[in-house]
């Protein structure tokens, strides 16, 4: 048998609560909810996001919802859509991807819709979904990237303690094909401290 952690055989919560916020895992339907709010961010996600196109379509975003709850089930992904409480409107997405089960540690990326900023939402959602993967997950490092130019995503990171490593210079290309720096920041628990994630039936 291989040593790969079973990571799919987890038990995993897919739905976090905050003072303000739900954050779900999410399922067939949801595009509704998420391509409204991706097209009036639109001016906004394209400047940051691949994904960002002028032709998004509902199409698209209820494929994302989808394939994200796919990737839940085989622990490739685990994306959240962020309600706000109580009445569950949509205002964003947050995930973890770039999960690698030995360490075990992930990559934490982010949006807002863009009516919606200023309010501290994505500094709570950054929050509880780092505490979920150190204290549920047993994560050792969290990490997130994003474009030195992007002041409103790395100071999220910074009010959730994530600490600058490097800015990585020339590393990638905007969606606009020009040559980006990309900040890294990470967040990293004591390894002795942290607890693994127990597999069903343990």
């Amino acid at each position: 048998m291989s040593d790969e952690p079973r990571s799919v055989l987890l038990d995993l919560p897919q739905r976090l609560e905050t003072q303000r916020l739900i954050l779900r895992a999410p399922g067939p339907g949801d595009g509704a909810i998420v391509f409204p709010a991706v097209r009036d961010s639109l001016n906004e996600l394209m400047r940051w996001m691949i994904w960002a196109r002028p032709d998004y379509s509902q199409n698209d975003a209820e494929e994302w919802c989808r394939r994200s709850a796919a990737q839940w089930l085989t622990r490739d992904q685990l994306q959240f859509v962020i309600l706000a409480r109580p009445d569950q409107r949509y205002l964003g997405s947050i995930g973890a991807f770039k999960l690698d089960w030995k360490v075990p540690s992930g990559e934490i990326g982010y949006w807002l819709r863009t009516d919606q900023t200023g309010r501290g939402y994505m500094t709570e959602a950054v929050c509880a979904v780092t505490q979920f993967l150190h204290e549920s997950l047993g994560f050792v490092r969290v990490q997130i990237c994003m474009d030195d130019r992007n002041e409103r995503s790395w100071r999220v990171a910074e009010r959730c303690g994530f600490v600058l490593e490097a800015i990585h210079r020339s590393d990638q290309r905007r969606p606009d094909g020009v040559l980006r720096d990309t900040r890294v920041y990470a967040k990293v628990a004591d390894p002795g401290k942290v607890k693994p994630a127990g597999l069903l039936g343990d």
